[in-house]
């Protein structure tokens, strides 16, 4: 009885991920019933001046396997300002909150971006900002720490990398 219903969990995961049926090697599992594993990394750089934020998000997959869709989300130390317009991608979680959508990645590294020109209530002298996933279509990300960061950044107008 749990062996059917961890089966089904599993399968539940990974369909639409792009996994392909039959055995893998050495496993005696059948592709459709094995996890899917993926990397998941974010990059960019985020700049602060005069209360504004920009923030660019590249999100992408170094494999071994696609995924049907990733989302980041994007936590800040000060609440942002009310009425402010998102990209398609993204939407609000709060004040302190963004989440953004990649969509589906290719196991090839390169990955969709967005581009977010946020504003601040206030003008604060720093604001540090939390990128983590929060969905990657179920896989087993072996390398995590990839796709999670903690960046400074200081109003200073330079490009913070991360």
């Amino acid at each position: 009885m749990l062996v059917v219903s961890t089966t089904a969990v599993v399968l539940s995961m990974s369909a639409g991920t792009g996994v392909g049926v039959g055995v893998g090697p050495g496993t005696g599992v059948p592709a459709e019933q094995r996890p899917v594993e993926a990397d998941v990394a974010h990059h960019g750089h985020i700049s602060l001046s005069g209360g504004r934020l920009a923030l660019r998000l590249s999100t992408g997959n170094h494999g071994p396997s696609d995924l049907a869709g990733v989302t980041a989300r994007l936590g800040f130390s000060v609440p942002l300002a009310a009425g402010q317009k998102l990209p398609e991608a993204c939407l609000w979680g709060g004040d302190q909150v963004v989440y953004c959508r990649a969509g589906a990645l290719r196991a090839d590294g390169r990955g969709s971006e967005v581009l977010l020109d946020l504003r601040t209530v206030g003008d604060p002298a720093e604001v540090s900002v939390d990128i983590t996933t929060v969905w990657n279509g179920g896989a087993d990300d072996g390398n995590p720490d990839n796709d999670k960061h903690h960046v400074l950044v200081p109003a200073t107008g330079d490009l913070y990398v991360y």
